[in-house]
């Protein structure tokens, strides 16, 4: 009689220590906990390279952007130091600032001209193909390439767009297109928006073919003129479209570095110097690697800032997936 309550427990105690394996075998055992680690499987290995190459260089650049460091000597804490002098006393830094945003500013005219273009081959116009793969053909090509052919139009003595506006008498005497504080950033964004005007056009032609049909008829026997049709209709559903090319037109504003330095190498006198160029030249040209730190973050927190303000433009929400 007084053992059977310890057999009880005895009992109890062994269920006890048998449940918990039992319950993480069930817990394996669902379908969605078994797909869900066959994910994690899947994306433990991308997740490890973007750790490794994107999160941890990323958190070593804002450490080192507070800190006095060079290849040759030990790192000391600099507090706001570099901040404060990229602010208050580089004034390279705030043409190059200012460089960038006219070069951001002029995206909108790459993406107007490759939405004419998209809706001029959308049409029925004859060999609208040809023109399509004429016109994407200078996305492809190597900035390099680019810059070298456009200095080369560009030049002042045997530049082939000075040959034309002098031979046509528009001019009297050359252009020094890239030599010239006015015309050396004009110049250059017009040659990136010559290369980047394709690879818009591509986007927002997919865009345009992916709107229903039936609107566009539906309007029509309402009786909606072609204004009408497209401001209600193809804009509006264009907008995914706009907003990535909108937020590649802020990236190569921000990564436009072998453009400019093959055409103009920032010059003359800092007039095309993008805050990518400036960043190289401090890094690489003076070894201020802590400096050129200091204006990534900057560099970074613009680029953040700026492609959430082109999403809030486009509604809030564009290149969102809606789950069916």
């Amino acid at each position: 009689m007084n053992t059977a309550p310890p057999q009880r427990a005895g009992a109890a105690g062994s269920a006890d220590a048998v449940a918990p394996p039992a319950r993480a075998a069930d817990w394996y055992r669902r379908k969605r906990t078994r797909e869900a680690m066959l994910v994690a499987c899947f994306l433990l290995p991308s997740l490890m390279i973007f750790f490794l190459y994107r999160i941890l260089p990323l958190g070593w650049n804002v450490i080192l952007s507070f800190e006095y460091w060079s290849p040759l000597k030990a790192a000391r804490f600099a507090g706001l130091d570099n901040y404060a002098e990229m602010f208050l006393e580089d004034d390279v830094f705030w043409q190059a600032l200012t460089n960038t945003l006219i070069f951001i500013l002029a995206s909108p005219i790459a993406i107007l001209l490759a939405l004419a273009v998209a809706l001029a081959v959308n049409s029925d116009l004859k060999g609208a193909a040809i023109y399509r793969t004429i016109i994407f053909l200078s996305y492809p090509l190597m900035s390099v390439a680019v810059g070298i052919v456009w200095r080369w139009l560009y030049d002042e003595r045997g530049g082939f767009i000075n040959f034309v506006l002098r031979g046509t008498g528009l001019i009297k005497e050359p252009i020094p297109f890239l030599q010239s504080f006015g015309w050396a950033l004009p110049s250059v964004i017009l040659a990136d928006i010559w290369q980047v005007v394709g690879f818009y056009m591509i986007i927002l032609l997919t865009g345009l073919q992916s709107i229903p049909q039936h609107l566009y008829e539906a309007a029509r026997i309402d009786g909606a003129p072609a204004s009408a049709r497209f401001l209600r209709i193809t804009l509006p559903m264009l907008r995914p479209s706009l907003f990535i090319c909108a937020v590649i037109g802020i990236l190569n504003s921000f990564t436009a570095f072998d453009l400019v330095y093959v055409m103009t190498g920032g010059g003359p006198a800092h007039a095309t110097e993008l805050l990518v160029t400036h960043i190289y030249n401090m890094g690489f040209g003076e070894t201020r690697f802590d400096y050129a730190a200091a204006l990534t973050v900057v560099q970074f927190t613009l680029l953040v800032i700026l492609t959430f303000l082109a999403n809030r433009a486009v509604g809030g929400n564009a290149g969102s997936v809606e789950s069916a």
